[in-house]
This record gives structure tokens, sequence and C-alpha cells, in this order.
């Protein structure tokens, strides 16, 4: 467990080899930069010009491969899964634009004219919705289209298949975890059901549908689905995004037991749920999800636990605002698509850490906060925020006063804080507790609250 002495670092990554202790360490201390001031570009995170060559020189050795830097997090996901009797392994696809940069090996992007990457990383999740980490990622750059309008490299939606792969042969070491896959409609693939049934389901799959299937009676999916009479009825808030007002959201269940049809002439099994919202307010588009998965469902009680699952989804879309806008990783500018990865690897871990905190301030809020943060760090956001110290700080008090250094007004009806107000305020408390070691190194006054 992570002490008042001990970076989160040292346990995240006890397990970490690069094949060189100094890499390792290097490594280690790029982590607690970063995560420390989650804004900072890598000449602002280091800590003079030495850390700062030293930081693109990590980026630019070639014996370090982007995967060993994230095999230690991935290990201690799985650790942090096992504690669980159900595990979301949510999946998904964010594309990086790195437009206007020289750096080779990137390629177009959804837009051909732009110029990036693709990310799609396989993200733990908890039913409440707390993040235990990165458990795989895919990296990579399209190639660009030939003269007939086609695309070289492997085929993109093989990243779906091998994501439930590598999921799968996690299961049987987790016997006392059920792990769920959870994907939005690019993930509506025959082949990956196909995959997933021919291993024998070792772990559950819910996935949106974009398909209206044809099924071998002759009917279409989603007619079937809805054709008998809704299992009942749900209400859940969903709160306010840009352009739109928070509400209530109150959706009919159907759920129906299906034979899809797939190669061979064979078929799979799986439960099709539509949930169609009623009562929408005028002006509102209703939301509507149809949803498939191997698990059998028939009670409302099953249905509304699917629905809360595939809710959690929108965990991942927090993790990529964090990486993208916290992070901001298409700032980077390290010239080549390998050094890219290797930073990624680091602020993947990075953006969950601040979701981490983001997430269990809430669930657990009264642990120590000198597990997740070290004492001038804890000083610097009771000095800030001109608060008395706590004898025994808490996580919740704590993230909280760094929040508000990042605009959380902290009033009674504004809930708890987002990632994003945590990791505007985590730059403000970095650049303190940096000032209070100077001090302290200079032999200056007294730093303490």
């Amino acid at each position: 467990m992570v002490t008042e002495s001990t970076p989160w670092t040292q346990t995240e990554f006890e397990q970490l080899d690069l094949g060189d202790a100094r890499l390792n360490k290097r490594a280690r201390l790029l982590m607690e930069r970063m995560a420390a001031d989650p804004t900072a570009s890598v000449p602002q995170a280091g800590h003079g010009w030495g850390e700062t060559i030293a930081a693109y020189r990590f980026f630019d050795n070639e014996k370090v491969q982007w995967h060993a830097i994230l095999e230690p997090h991935w290990q201690q996901t799985q650790k942090r899964m096992q504690t669980h009797q159900v595990v979301l392994c949510l999946q998904d696809t964010t594309e990086l634009d790195f437009n206007g940069q020289d750096a080779l090996g990137l390629g177009p992007l959804t837009y051909e004219a732009q110029r990036g990457m693709f990310v799609h990383p396989t993200y733990a999740v908890t039913p409440q919705r707390e993040p235990l980490g990165i458990l795989d990622a895919w990296m990579w750059a399209r190639e660009k289209k030939d003269d007939s309008g086609r695309r070289g490299g492997p085929k993109e939606s093989l990243r779906w298949i091998e994501g439930y792969e590598r999921i799968a042969e996690m299961a049987p070491d987790m016997r006392s975890t059920r792990l769920v896959y959870v994907a939005d409609r690019e993930a509506d693939l025959m082949a990956l059901m196909e995959r997933a049934d021919a291993l024998g389901n070792p772990a559950d799959w819910l996935v949106r549908a974009a398909h209206n299937r044809s099924l071998p009676e002759g009917d279409k999916l989603w007619e079937r689905a809805t054709h008998d009479e809704a299992v009942g009825e749900i209400a859940f808030p969903m709160a306010a995004r840009q352009g739109v007002k928070a509400r209530t959201v109150r959706q009919r269940l159907w759920l129906q037991r299906v034979q899809l049809p797939a190669s061979k002439s064979k078929s799979v099994a799986a439960t099709c749920l539509v949930a169609r919202e009623f009562d929408a307010p005028a002006g509102v588009k209703p939301i509507e999800w149809r949803l498939l998965t191997n698990r059998t469902a028939t009670t409302l009680d099953e249905a509304a636990e699917l629905i809360e699952w595939y809710r959690a989804r929108w965990e991942i879309e927090i993790l990529f605002n964090v990486l993208k806008n916290g992070c901001q990783v298409e700032e980077l500018q390290l010239g080549t698509i390998e050094r890219l990865e290797r930073a990624l690897a680091l602020f993947l871990v990075v953006a969950w850490r601040v979701t981490y905190l983001m997430r269990l301030g809430r669930t657990c809020p009264d642990l120590d906060a000198r597990l997740f943060f070290d004492p001038d760090e804890i000083r610097a956001a009771y000095l800030l925020t001109k608060t008395p110290r706590s004898v025994q700080p808490k996580l919740n008090e704590v993230l909280r006063l760094v929040a508000r250094l990042g605009g959380f007004l902290a009033r009674k009806g504004d809930g708890e804080p987002g990632a994003e107000t945590i990791w505007k305020g985590l730059t403000k408390v970095h650049i303190a507790a940096q000032t209070m070691r100077l001090l302290r190194d200079d032999g200056d006054a007294d730093t303490s609250v």
C-alpha cells in the first residue's frame, strides 16, 4: 500500500522492467511529474533542463517498448479486478489529431487530409463506475488510400475481436469475477459474437446494435424485439452536457431471445434489449438504445442491470477527455509515432489516475488523503484555499480543495467535482508544492500549515 513516504508510482509500477534500472527509474519519475501536473508540457513537467533532456532521451530510446511501459499497470489493474464480483471491460477508439506536425509515421484520420493516429484501450471499471485501470491498448496509424481508393494495413475491425480475446484469456484466472465486454455500435460484428461463442463465452459481451438483422423466421431483429409487451419501465438521471440540460430519462424496456444468423448457416444465441424513452421534453430527441448480449435476461431487474452496465460505457469517454484535454497529448511534438506511443503509454496511466481519484473521492471519501497525495501537495491545497488543515485529512476533503483551485465552486448544490476541475487544480497544487520544497531545501521559512 502507498504510504506518506512512498510515491504511488512505486506501487503501480513495482513490476516495471525495461531492461535497465535507470530506464525504470526514469519512467517512474516521468509518471510522477506528469500525474502531478497533467496539463504541463514535457519541458514544464521536468524539474530543470537536465530532467527535460532525460525525458526526451527516454522517448527516443528504441529499446523501450510502449507495451512494456504499460505492462506493470496492466498487472495492477488485474489485481484490482479480482476484488470485485463484476468488472466491465469497456472498449472504444479515439483519434489523436497531430495535423500540422511533421512527425514520421502518422496517417490519415476520419478526414483524409488530417494526420494523426488512433488509440483503442480496454478500460476496466466496476458497475459503480470506479476506474480500475487500463487492461490493454492498440495504437496505430492508417495507411493512405491507393489510386483505387483502397487502404492497406490490417483490418481495423480486428481490434474489437482481439480485444474480446484478451479479456477471455484473463477469465480463467478470475473465477470469482464476472468479466463483461462492453462496446458501442462499431463492435456490432457477427465475427466478434461467433468468436465469443466458439470460446464458450468465458467473458460476457454487451454491445449496442447497429444492424437491424434479418432473422431466420423472415422478420427483422428490432421489430421482433418490441413485438410483445414491455417488461417494465426504468428512470435514471442524465447529467447536463454541452448544449444539453440535465433531466430524468424514463424508458420502457423490451427483451427478446433470438438466434442471429451467422456464417456457414450457423446462428448465435443472443438477447436483444430495446430501451425506448417516453415523455421526453419538447424539442428533445428521445433516447433509444438497442443492445445485444449473450446473457439470458427475462426480467425487469435483469434488463435494468444491463442498461446500467451500458451506461457505464461513458467512463471511457471521460478517460479520452482527460487524455486529450487534461493531458493535452495532441500538443506533443516528439517527431515520430514511436516516440508518441511511449509518451501515450505514460499518459494513459495519468488519465486513469485522474479519473480514479475523481471516482474514489465519491465512493470512498474517508480514505486517508496521504495514500494519494504527498505531504507538500496536501499542505498546498489547504494553503491556496486558505482552509485550516485537518489533523487527518480525508481524500474527498483534499480533492474538493484541489478542485476549487480548478474552478469548482463547492456550493451546497454543486455535487462532487468532475475530472476537469481536478486536473486544473492539480496544476496549481503542483506548482505550490514544488515551491515549498525549494524553500525548504534553501533553508527558508517554515512551510507547514
